[in-house]
């Protein structure tokens, strides 16, 4: 591998748009560690992106469970040295069986669920890349949000994301953690480290399968922002909110 390839980390990596996020980074020339929770699914995967002529390497990562974190951030240094890309994309819907996320009938612990990956995994996993992120010349983290954590979104009537059932869990997730880029972004400023957060819309994956409507965009689609923002140049937007048409109203 030459000095000058670009690192990048993808978590939740083994399918959905993860899996096409580290496709499209891998067939850029990056060498991809496909992070995800199940160590055979992450091999899986790393092989089909190899298979395809990609530069892939499996990382066990579950972003709930500190000591795998740990140890991927460990696995990353002592191979690499250094990580120029993160993709925080790792991110459960959570169950809302028996209005489990519904104001007023709200389960906590379903709740807690869906932050312990959306939100605070996040936190945990970005905090133990960040002496390998500094060690590069131009890092990048994207965090995967979502349309529904968009305030405006949910707010205006002309848009359909205001008819949706009220949920306490899932974009209440993303909302914290759009608040949560612009944190990253302020603090990490100094060492010009780009962080922004996407929207990729609604994609025909396994996580959309319990959509009220039908998601007609492919996972592919889906990884176009973020892939723009990983491969953001110097001049780069940071402490941003975007999808394919732009700026996302917050």
């Amino acid at each position: 591998m030459a000095d000058d390839t670009t690192i990048a980390l993808v978590t939740g990596a083994n399918k959905g748009i993860g899996r096409a996020i580290a496709e499209r980074l891998a067939g850029l020339g990056m060498a991809v560690l496909v992070a995800a929770r199940d160590p055979r699914l992450g091999e899986d995967a790393a092989d089909a992106l190899r298979a395809a002529g990609g530069d892939a390497h499996p990382v066990t990562l579950d972003v709930t469970v500190p000591a795998t974190i740990e140890a991927a951030a460990a696995q990353v240094a002592a191979r690499f040295g250094r990580l120029d890309v993160l993709v925080n994309n790792a991110g459960i819907s959570g169950p809302d069986g028996h209005g489990a996320q519904t104001p007023g009938t709200v389960d906590l612990g379903a709740v807690r669920e869906v932050f312990e990956t959306n939100f605070f995994g996040v936190i945990m996993v970005t905090d133990a890349l960040l002496p390998l992120l500094r060690r590069s010349s131009a890092a990048r983290i994207v965090n995967v949000s979502s349309g529904t954590g968009s305030l405006h979104h949910m707010t205006d009537p002309a848009h359909y994301m205001s008819k949706l059932p009220a949920m306490a869990g899932y974009p209440v997730s993303k909302t914290a953690l759009n608040a949560l880029t612009v944190q990253y972004a302020k603090a990490l400023a100094s060492d010009r480290i780009l962080v922004n957060a996407v929207a990729p819309g609604a994609c025909a994956t396994d996580f959309t399968k319990a959509l009220p409507y039908p998601a007609s965009r492919t996972a592919a689609q889906g990884a176009d922002i973020a892939v723009r923002l990983a491969t953001a140049g110097p001049d780069g937007p940071t402490g941003g909110f975007f999808d394919d048409d732009g700026t996302v109203p917050w």
